[in-house]
């Protein structure tokens, strides 16, 4: 029986050429050979059955149809280059944006932005399904043909992944329900949105004006005031406007021919049109009060694995502190994220024209011992100390400067208050040419410096102080004398901090602000709501970083937050007073606090943990904690971070620097002669393997095979070795001549 079955295989294996390929067969043969053994009959017939069963590994071709072959590069990448591109040429008009539009990269990077906004969770692109991709490349086509409709209800090329509802199985009155009443931001509407950004925010960017501190990456609140304190110090009589209205809305017309200056993509410019017509629909109110109706027990709603998190208490506290200036955030129709960018497109025109008008309005005097060049561009008396400015004569430089941060501007003067009126007549018919804006004197306002100005919650004033300024004189002698001038303080306005503050309900009164508790913490534990609120100052601190009286508000800020702690806890453990609070738990709360009848549960249960010095106690209780106003120097001409990276990029790039640094690096005796040889020796052997190639191709000879190639190298090759001794010898004599 064996001998057959050895026969058998032996045949099976003779005539394998039909079934397998030549490395099959060999792999099988080894394998039956390695594995068959006429001892052991059984485990002979184990390996034929295992032959038998073998199947060729062979790689599945890929599939066509597959979305993820359409992903060529990354799209960071992508973008990358964009800002680049912008910001190497900026005046230049943007026409071919539609390339963009087709590129699947930016549309599965936005795919992934707006998932971490959704689930809480940043999502890789290995983790997207084919299914999603597919349903991204549909909505592209759906762009790219115009078939894409802003606002849809129950028709989606592509939806969240929260969302699980089947559209078509719904009743008569859930489709009325959502047809009729206002719905959160369709996830497709959202991706649109995100790939415009993507391909529009480096065009504008390159363009804006440097005057221009808000809805932009890199510029926030703290870059105004740092710029107000280093450049507004002169100035005498301040404009103050407020143009928010524009962020209330527009007319389309005005965004489109603003949006054309610089973009001439038909695509993109019907895509935001669409967006900016279309009506969206929202919950009509009819002016009848609904009864209250009364509070039923609520469970606490558990958050599901994919469902992002909440802000946390002192977070929401924090952004209830958002001052007049930066409350607004504009939503046009429905552009959505691209609604801010949008402003500042619209208003920019307005940053140009006062730039203008800055340029005309300076007129130097050469008595006056700052800003005395024609230009203007020259730093003011003392450089290391560019706010402070000295006290000048009657003949003062004309001068003003101006800066926006949303829909609010600041305007500086130096000179007479009648020139500051003149530019508030020109600002006023501006605005009601260009935007449609009915202005007048009482919304922009002329004051003096010494009334103070408020911007940002931020108190402008004048301060005159008298310096011992010490400068090196001719020959090398210091000399000290007394001067005279003024700085600019910006200072955090207290009054402002205590509306804040009854505005989140932490106090009531304004002479004498009496704390009041703060029940929305009622049911945390004491180590949770000291954790929740030193947060909150920490925040608070970094808010008023560059206030000069940082120090004074921040301990009043703590003061109130402690006060109100105070009263919630005397009356969750039911201590009547705050006097008894404080005994108990120390100033800044950091003890464990007691209940009437005993020990608290919460203190019981950390003590047997032995984690009763977890409970951190209040921060900045004393002035002295708080730390000091950050004075540091701020440049002139500031840019932040990512623009000076991309710029120093493009500067890098540029082959003129390249060249530059060469000559400089040669100049300065910095390359040594053994390396200049072997640079010139390098030039001189691609130039002769390039004219050697170029001789062959003019004589009509072509190269053909591998060998003749080598063979041309192998002579090139001992042409060259003896050319680059002559030229050692003779660059070594140049050098020494030289030298």
């Amino acid at each position: 029986m064996h001998r057959r079955l050895s026969i058998f295989t032996h045949k099976l294996l003779k005539n394998s050429n039909s079934i397998l390929n030549t490395t099959t067969k060999h792999t099988t043969t080894f394998f039956l050979c390695s594995h068959f053994n006429p001892s052991n009959p059984r485990a002979g017939g184990f390996a034929f059955f295992r032959f038998l069963s073998y199947s060729p590994v062979s790689r599945r071709p890929p599939d066509p149809e597959d979305p993820s072959n359409l992903i060529k590069e990354d799209g960071v990448s992508v973008i990358s280059q964009m800002w680049i591109e912008n910001f190497r040429e900026p005046d230049r008009i943007a026409t071919n944006l539609s390339s963009y539009l087709r590129r699947l990269e930016l549309w599965v990077l936005a795919y992934q932005k707006v998932c971490a906004d959704e689930m809480g969770a940043y999502m890789p692109r290995s983790a997207i399904q084919r299914a999603a991709l597919e349903d991204l490349l549909a909505l592209r086509n759906a762009v790219l043909d115009s078939r894409f409709r802003w606002g849809a209800r129950l028709e989606f090329y592509i939806k969240s992944p929260k969302d699980k509802t089947d559209y078509q199985s719904l009743s008569k009155r859930k489709i009325k329900a959502i047809l009729t009443t206002t719905q959160p931001t369709p996830f497709q509407d959202r991706l649109v949105q995100e790939v415009l950004l993507m391909i529009l925010e480096p065009i504008y960017e390159s363009r804006f004006s440097q005057k221009s501190f808000a809805f932009r990456p890199g510029r926030t609140a703290h870059t105004a005031l740092r710029v107000i304190r280093r450049s507004f110090a002169g100035y005498l009589w301040y404009i103050k406007g407020d143009l928010s209205t524009i962020l209330d809305g527009t007319k389309v017309g005005l965004v489109i021919n603003a949006l054309i200056r610089d973009v001439r993509d038909k695509k993109v410019i019907d895509l935001l049109k669409a967006a900016l017509v279309t009506p969206v629909i929202t919950t009509k109110d009819d002016g009848v009060e609904k009864k209250k109706k009364k509070r039923k027990y609520q469970k606490k709603r558990v958050l599901a694995e994919d469902e992002p998190k909440p802000d946390p208490y002192w977070l929401e506290t924090f952004f209830g502190f958002a001052p007049e200036e930066a409350e607004k955030l504009p939503s046009w129709g429905h552009c959505g994220i691209l609604s801010p960018l949008l402003a500042n497109v619209c208003l920019d025109e307005l940053d140009r024209w006062m730039e203008g008008k800055i340029k005309a309005f300076y007129h130097p005097s050469k008595s006056d011992v700052i800003w005395n060049s024609p230009e203007g561009e020259a730093e003011q008396g003392n450089t290391s100390w560019p706010e402070f400015v000295p006290t000048s004569g009657p003949d003062k430089t004309r001068k003003m400067d101006y800066i926006r941060y949303g829909g609010h501007i600041l305007i500086g003067v130096r000179g007479p208050r009648a020139d500051a009126a003149t530019l508030r007549k020109q600002l006023i018919e501006f605005c009601d040419q260009k935007y449609m804006l009915k202005l007048d004197n009482e919304s922009l306002p002329i004051e003096h410096i010494t009334k103070g100005i408020m911007f940002l919650d931020h108190v402008l004033c004048r301060r005159v102080v008298y310096p011992t300024l010490r400068y090196t004189a001719t020959g090398g002698k210091i000399i000290s004398e007394k001067g005279v001038g003024t700085l600019l303080s910006v200072t955090a306005s207290l009054k402002q901090c205590i509306k804040q503050f009854r505005k989140l309900s932490f106090l009531k009164g304004d002479r004498d602000p009496d704390p009041q508790p703060c029940f929305r913490m009622f049911h945390a534990t004491q180590a949770h709501t000291n954790a929740q609120m030193n947060k909150f100052l920490s925040t608070m601190v970094e808010w008023y970083k560059y206030a000069d009286n940082r120090k004074k508000i921040v301990n009043f800020c703590s003061y109130i937050l402690r006060g109100s702690l105070a009263k919630l806890y005397a009356a969750k453990y039911k201590l009547r007073s705050r006097a008894k609070v404080y005994k108990i738990g120390s100033r800044n709360l950091s003890r464990p606090l007691k209940e009437k009848k005993g020990q608290s549960s919460e203190y019981h249960n950390l003590l047997r943990m032995g984690l009763v010095e977890s409970i951190d106690g209040l921060q900045y209780t004393r002035m002295s904690l708080v730390p000091e106003t950050d004075y540091s120097p701020f440049p002139n001409n500031w840019r932040p971070d990512h623009e000076k990276a991309l710029l120093e990029y493009i500067r890098l790039d540029d082959p003129r620097t390249i060249e530059e640094q060469r000559s400089c690096i040669m100049d300065q005796g910095l390359v040594s002669p053994q390396d200049y040889i072997s640079m010139l020796v390098w030039n001189y052997k691609r130039n002769a393997v390039m004219m050697d190639q170029l001789s062959l191709v003019s004589s009509g000879s072509s190269i053909n095979t591998e060998r003749d190639q080598l063979l041309l190298l192998g002579s090139n090759q001992d042409k060259l070795e003896h050319r680059t001794k002559e030229e050692e010898e003779n660059g070594e004599r140049f050098i020494v001549s030289q030298m």
